[in-house]
């Protein structure tokens, strides 16, 4: 039987990403979302909670994030899950979960396109790194 690894998130970026090159040149890009989880208490007062997800982009995609993303800005990525398991020093294993992103949207508002001439409310652009067989 087949399984399914996806994620969809639409969420703000919290920092800058943080780019490499790995030693054969292909590109990394990291950064961070945060989501929001709207809900009632069992007294009915209205809640939210922030969630932070890591996500990571690879070669293009990552080339893509390097010049369009930047703090603060809305977008959708779609993508799978990895969990990597970090060696610490003394036998301690960290395990880390992230988001490899496979399509990112960038929804901007008007004002984000003002210098060049967008006349819509909203725009976006769509990114896809090209690998259609990693899902």
């Amino acid at each position: 039987m087949r399984t399914i690894n996806k994620v969809i998130l639409i969420g703000n970026v919290t920092r800058d990403p943080l780019v490499k090159s790995t030693d054969n040149q292909k590109k990394i890009a990291m950064f961070t979302i945060a989501t929001n989880r709207y809900y009632k208490t069992s007294d009915g007062l209205d809640k939210s909670e922030a969630e932070f997800h890591n996500c990571v982009a690879w070669g293009n995609l990552a080339e893509r994030v390097e010049q369009s993303l930047s703090k603060g800005k809305l977008i959708y990525i779609e993508g799978r899950l990895k969990t990597r398991i970090i060696e610490k020093d003394g036998g301690e294993r960290i395990y880390k979960t992230e988001v490899v992103a496979g399509n990112i949207i960038f929804l901007n508002k008007k004002s984000d396109f003002d210098d060049v001439g967008v006349s819509d409310e909203s725009s976006s652009e769509f990114f896809d790194d090209g690998d259609d067989d990693k899902f």
